[in-house]
């Protein structure tokens, strides 16, 4: 079984590598249309090569170039009225005379999208009608029985993500352009997440004067239900904070403390940041310093929030 797995597997590697040698100046052309597309790069197929077209379509879309799959069946049946004229349609077929997907190309050709074609066949009906022909022939499918699409598959797959990878250099595509499209995930919130969208305000927020007795300071981070306070002057300015790690060190050494001013106590200078910094900065600065609260200050200096640990496990950053 080992044997068989490599022999697949060694079979749909030199056919990608036969496939990257014939690249000319039709994968140059095939960029070209698609960079110039107005409207939307339509990609249509059938059977496991329709699951390659949706594939292809998904990563068109999610690195800046609209795409959408169209099943070759269902566009005879009305979807071609999704095409227009000035979009660009990848049909593909790996022996380029599926059926339902011949039909198509003379009824586009009637509405006037450019058309490239992605086959094995460059003999074919469908390499005939193709404005820009796309050449994924492989020697073998790597199939015992000689009968599943295997490297065909794998070769058209491989050619879509190189057009992807061509285009995202050509719109000049970048990581904060794929965050806009993937907001749900880690790179999204990595990206697009600020500290304002995250951070402790209002009632959330302990914030004290520097000559607060301790007693009401922890009252204040009670209320609040926070794990510190931050310590202003009458500007609202940061001068301090004081956690619970600073408490624990001023019991350890048998001061009493209640009656005692914060200013006393406080981690004076604490690092802060400021509210339009991204969410993954302040993260960056927690672990990097091993603290587990960051004020948030404007630019005059003034507390207006706080982010905890605890917020940036919530938003998904840890």
């Amino acid at each position: 079984m080992i044997k068989r797995a490599k022999k697949v597997l060694a079979i749909e590697a030199e056919a990608i590598k036969r496939m990257a040698s014939r690249l000319d100046h039709q994968l140059q052309a095939a960029v070209d249309a698609l960079a110039k597309c107005s409207g939307r790069v339509i990609i249509c197929g059938m059977g496991k090569t329709g699951i390659v077209a949706r594939k292809i379509a998904a990563t068109f879309s999610s690195t800046g170039t609209p795409s959408v799959f169209l099943h070759s069946a269902e566009a005879v049946h009305g979807d071609l009225g999704q095409v227009q004229r000035k979009d660009v349609v990848i049909a593909i077929s790996q022996s380029g005379e599926t059926e339902e997907t011949v039909r198509l190309l003379p009824l586009v050709k009637k509405i006037g999208a450019k058309i490239i074609v992605m086959t094995g066949n460059s003999q074919s009906t469908l390499a005939r009608h193709a404005d820009i022909l796309l050449d994924t022939s492989v020697k073998s499918e790597g199939c015992p029985l000689g009968l599943a699409p295997m490297a065909s598959t794998t070769v058209t797959l491989s050619l879509g993500d190189a057009l992807a990878a061509c285009l995202i250099d050509r719109k000049d595509f970048k990581k904060e352009d794929f965050a806009l499209y993937h907001p749900g995930g880690s790179l999204g919130r990595r990206l697009l997440l600020k500290v304002e969208d995250i951070m402790r305000s209002g009632h959330a927020l302990a914030v004290v004067k520097a000559k607060a007795p301790i007693k009401d300071v922890l009252w204040t981070i009670t209320k609040a239900r926070c794990g510190c306070a931050c310590v202003v002057d009458n500007q609202r300015k940061l001068l301090g904070i004081f956690t619970d790690g600073d408490l624990r060190r001023h019991l350890e050494a048998g001061v009493a403390l209640l009656d005692r001013c914060v200013a006393e106590m406080m981690t004076k200078k604490p690092c802060s940041i400021t509210q339009e910094k991204l969410a993954a900065e302040a993260f960056d600065i927690l672990k990097t310093k091993k603290i587990d609260e960051l004020p948030v200050v404007d630019k005059q200096g003034r507390v207006v929030g706080l982010v905890d640990v605890q917020d940036l496990l919530k938003a998904g950053l840890v």
